[in-house]
């Protein structure tokens, strides 16, 4: 990667990690708060407050990305950090229940992400773009990791309105950082890749595989902002003071992260992903009943959250890699403006179901609506059809007609070891799926350059 594009990186990556910070720092800490607000014992209200972030962000990326085709991508990030500051103000200051809840509701309106992907996809070379992606997208899993551990320290020394406070003030920061470190677009285009169409959504909708792994990442998230409502309850009820629980989700993140990898890697060598993906659902499933059995140990609740985490993370890490092995090659873009935006609405729904379960049936019954979502994930899981083992590449194509790109679409679909080719003209690239154990790149290159 060039200068250039390891800056644009690094900045769009610190700006999205700094939107998911504004959705999980709170996690660990938000319940405690919400005990001395008037209208903080009603949990239906605390989880509606934890989650309409996510309703909002689900609601509202889509159309941010669409914006940022027309307006320009940094217009649109000026915008949505604007958003998302304001919204940190008003929940910091908020007197009651619902003061937070329209501040969360204000934060998530700031949707930049799919304006930060556009502008990633603008500021850097197709055969690069990957490792932009992939950056940018590891900071979720970083921020989360980091917000876990901090938050207990910060409510601490400044409390979850001054943790409100801060996200405001490094909003309007990341706006410096968008305008002097990250550079400006020679040209911003449509990319297939990073960016949802219209036009696209029919087939993104109804292809049966994608459904799938829509619905898990709607039960993954919809579980995690759940179990937020009870897992710090039961730390401080087992005897662990608040200001502590980093002392347990340290050590079960790490260690947790640890576990993976080797998973992670026997999957992709192996072509074993869908077996890690239906036994890390199953683990998911187990860790839940662990949950419900364990809530007043420490250390049982402590094991259980390392079962949690470990199939947590594996299932973060293996759903996006899923999602680009099926979504149609010139559709990946909208597949996975889809899944972000359902992954969302998950944790808007796990929150304010898991706050109404717990308030009027108990913790057993919030337990056992993640264990039902996870159920019939599972279920989903072992009739979905294993992934094939490729990967897209994209080249550069000259400028061409329509009928011309259709034929070169053909003849490249026709090489060894691509699975599915697509020439958009009006993007000036070929994209292939590929099973690298056959493929001929060079045959590629030399289709690719007689055109040129």
């Amino acid at each position: 990667m060039s200068p250039i594009e390891l800056r644009a990186t690094a900045g769009l990556a610190g700006i999205y990690g700094l939107r998911m910070l504004g959705m999980f720092i709170i996690l660990p800490v938000f319940a405690f708060y919400a005990e001395h607000l008037p209208g903080g014992s009603n949990y239906t209200l605390v989880g509606i407050a934890l989650g309409a972030y996510g309703l909002t962000q689900a609601i509202l990326q889509i159309p941010f990305g669409w914006l940022s085709d027309r307006f320009g991508r940094k217009p649109v990030i000026y915008v949505g950090l604007i958003l998302f500051a304001i919204g940190s103000f008003i929940a910091a200051s908020a007197t009651d229940i619902y003061g937070v809840i329209f501040g969360r509701i204000i934060q998530g309106a700031g949707a930049i992400s799919a304006a930060v992907m556009a502008l990633a996809a603008d500021l850097t070379r197709e055969e690069h773009r990957t490792k932009a992606m992939a950056a940018i997208g590891m900071t979720i899993g970083a921020t989360f990791a980091v917000s876990l551990i901090v938050a207990p320290a910060l409510n601490r020394l400044i409390g979850v309105p001054g943790i409100f406070v801060m996200t405001g003030v490094l909003a309007l920061l990341a706006m410096a950082v968008v305008s002097r470190i990250v550079p400006d677009p020679v040209i911003s285009r449509f990319h297939s890749d990073t960016e949802a169409s219209a036009g696209r959504f029919h087939n993104v909708l109804r292809d049966p595989q994608l459904l799938r792994l829509d619905f898990g990442v709607f039960a993954l998230h919809a579980v995690l902002m759940a179990l937020w409502l009870v897992v710090p309850l039961s730390l401080r009820t087992a005897g662990l003071a608040a200001d502590h629980h980093w002392q347990v989700y340290l050590p079960v993140l790490l260690i947790s992260m640890i576990m993976i990898i080797p998973v992670i890697i026997y999957g992709e060598k192996k072509a074993k992903l869908k077996q890690v993906f239906v036994i890390s659902i199953a683990v998911l499933l187990v860790s839940q009943v662990l949950l419900a059995y364990t809530s007043d140990s420490l250390w049982g609740t402590a094991t259980a959250l390392l079962v949690f985490f470990a199939a947590f993370n594996l299932l973060e890490a293996t759903l996006p890699s899923l999602i680009s092995k099926i979504a149609p090659v010139g559709a990946k873009g909208t597949a996975i403006g889809v899944y972000s935006s359902v992954q969302f609405l998950g944790a808007f729904v796990g929150a304010t179901a898991g706050g109404y379960l717990y308030q009027h049936h108990g913790g057993t019954a919030l337990f056992a609506f993640c264990g039902i979502l996870l159920a019939l994930w599972l279920m989903f899981a072992l009739t979905m059809k294993a992934p094939a083992a490729v990967r897209t590449r994209m080249y550069h194509v000259q400028e061409m007609d329509t009928g011309k790109a259709t034929g070169l679409s053909r003849q490249l679909a026709a090489l060894p070891g691509v699975h599915e080719a697509l020439v958009l003209a009006s993007e000036g690239v070929a994209y292939l799926k590929v099973d690298m154990s056959g493929f001929d790149e060079q045959g590629v290159v030399q289709l690719l350059g007689g055109e040129a």
